[in-house]
């Protein structure tokens, strides 16, 4: 599977994100699925090793507020930050196009679900409008048979009479 993220893009992704707000691993977690529409939700084993290394490199700040970690990015992350602020654009349109072509996969496969969905309907119907019709045959001619015993029973009662 193609990584999400480029090398190095994630770590910039994750500095944007703290430039808007401090944020706790989880929140940072939810805001990217957000971004993502969903369709990827980094685990935590991806996101705090990031974060461990933002801090290493004094990019980010770490504190406790009760039993969260928050992370608050650092005067060196915020000129890093705009220090690649193209790198963070072009970033932006890489996982807009992404989130796009995601969405494409899951319409496609939503059409072809549909359809397929639509044929088997079909088939059912066609299914059951022949079991109805040989159900109406078997019916008829069960009918026909049945009066054609009568018949004879009573004529051979008439004769023996």
């Amino acid at each position: 599977m193609t990584p999400v993220f480029a090398h190095g893009s994630l770590r910039l992704y994750l500095l944007s994100l703290l430039a808007d707000q401090p944020r706790h691993g989880y929140e940072l977690i939810q805001a990217l699925s957000d971004r993502f529409g969903g369709t990827y939700i980094p685990s935590a084993g991806t996101i705090y090793p990031r974060l461990a290394k933002l801090e290493e490199e004094g990019l980010v700040t770490k504190s406790t507020d009760g039993r969260k970690t928050v992370y608050e990015i650092t005067d060196a992350g915020r000129a890093e930050l705009q220090a690649r602020q193209g790198d963070l654009h072009d970033l932006e349109t890489e996982v807009a196009d992404s989130v796009r072509r995601l969405a494409d996969d899951v319409r496609s496969g939503v059409s072809a679900a549909m359809r397929s969905l639509r044929l088997d309907l079909a088939s059912a119907k066609r299914q059951a409008g022949d079991a109805r019709s040989a159900r109406k045959a078997g019916t008829t001619a069960g009918t026909a048979a049945g009066h054609a015993a009568r018949t004879a029973a009573g004529a051979a009662a008439g004769a023996a009479a």
